[in-house]
């Protein structure tokens, strides 16, 4: 371990993590920026194991950082791939009313897109059938400034330019121990010891553990939500032409199923939202005997069970029976056949919960002294990335002055 401490080091090599050391990087030449990751490579969780959405910001309360981030990130994002050659496709979306309450609250939605600056036209059973003609619906917003691309393909660019920059992405390298002291932060990894100036925790569905080595979770919790998809056949991919969502459920913290074409042509549909009993519980199987102690004895979590359990009973459901899965995507798209989707990768979000059991609905990132904690950064974190790390090294500055 150096004497002279690095001026920066981020825990996580997400596409927030990585984000924030290149803007860092780009802002000041020649500081020195270490970025450690537990994992073999980028983007190994949330980030790759997404939908590939770029968010236009609909859905977020006018004046949160995710509606304002959502909406300068993706124009953003697009500059981003557009001067490196990433592929990415303004295609749009549709959200798709089947009935008369989804109407209702699809007019309010209609409503919140005006007061977040976008463009959403509410269009008819016909125009709908013109931008997706095996859609069902009486009624649908259509989104023209939605868009797709790789998240990956993003992080690989980011590493690169870090490296050539000077920065340093460290893979396999855990981080074990956190102290922080009048020499700024020593951490303790499993590559050995590094002392750093500072350090912004964008450790994902582990930054809440992260956090409370550094007393700065301030009582919040990462709860982590498998997200299960199922992936159209290829002789089937003609059902869906861009982005096809349901109206929102007010009753549930989450988007439900919807349908999908990805970069690569390929048509997901999902996620659901089951409880995980791992961290990085993509399975069923996949269990941890200490994240099941965890949940029991998070008042908070019971509290939000409560509260949820009957929408969380039919998403658990949909998780075992591929036939009411199905049932929900005929909803949208009456054609589609269980016989028509294959099982596909899944993913879990880190969702930030208080001891109140209330669900963060914003980005959170909370300070110790020489520490940032990225606490909540679902989506659209990913799409508002780029402007997420530009708001981190506004705060990092703000230390200095």
């Amino acid at each position: 371990m150096s004497s002279h401490p690095l001026d920066l080091v981020v825990v996580g090599a997400g596409i927030v993590g990585l984000a924030t050391a290149h803007r860092y990087l780009a802002e000041h030449p020649g500081k020195t920026v270490v970025v450690v990751e537990r994992e073999s490579g980028p983007a190994y969780h949330q980030t790759g194991r997404n939908s590939g959405v770029l968010h236009s910001g609909i859905y977020y309360t006018p004046g949160s950082m995710k509606a304002e981030l959502a909406v300068t990130g993706r124009s953003t994002m697009v500059t981003f791939c557009e001067e490196r050659g990433i592929d990415y496709e303004i295609c749009g979306k549709v959200i798709v009313a089947t009935n008369a309450d989804e109407v209702e609250r699809l007019r309010t939605l209609g409503s919140r897109a005006a007061q977040n600056g976008l463009e959403a036209v509410l269009i008819d059973k016909t125009r709908l059938g013109e931008i997706e003609p095996h859609c069902a619906g009486i009624e649908a917003l259509h989104v023209p400034s939605t868009g797709i691309v790789s998240y990956s393909a993003v992080c690989n660019a980011l590493s690169t330019e870090i490296e050539a920059m000077g920065g340093k992405v460290q893979y396999d390298t855990t981080l074990l121990s956190f102290k922080e002291s009048i020499e700024g932060v020593r951490l303790t990894t499993s590559g050995g010891e590094i002392l750093a100036g500072l350090v912004v925790n964008c450790a994902g569905l582990r930054s809440d553990q992260v956090a409370e080595l550094a007393a700065a979770s301030e009582g919040n919790r990462i709860v982590p939500f498998r997200g299960e998809y199922f992936e159209l056949i290829p002789e089937r991919r003609h059902l869906v032409r861009g982005l096809i969502y349901p109206v929102p459920d007010p009753s549930f913290p989450f988007l439900g199923v919807h349908l999908t074409r990805m970069i690569d042509g390929s048509v997901h549909a999902g996620p659901n939202a089951v409880l995980a009993l791992a961290r990085e519980g993509y399975r069923w199987r996949d269990i941890h005997a200490s994240q099941i102690v965890e949940h029991l004895s998070n008042r908070g979590l019971w509290k939000l069970a409560r509260k949820y359990w009957r929408t969380g009973a039919g998403e658990v459901w949909r998780s075992i029976n591929k036939t009411a899965f199905v049932r929900a995507l005929q909803r949208l798209v009456p054609d589609i056949r269980s016989e028509d989707l294959e099982a596909s990768p899944s993913g879990v979000r880190a969702q930030a919960m208080n001891s109140h059991g209330d669900l963060a609905d914003d980005f959170l990132i909370t300070q110790s002294e020489s520490s940032l904690h990225v606490l909540n950064a679902p989506s659209p974190a990913a799409t508002a990335s780029l402007e997420i790390a530009g708001r981190i090294v506004q705060m990092i500055d703000a230390r200095s002055k």
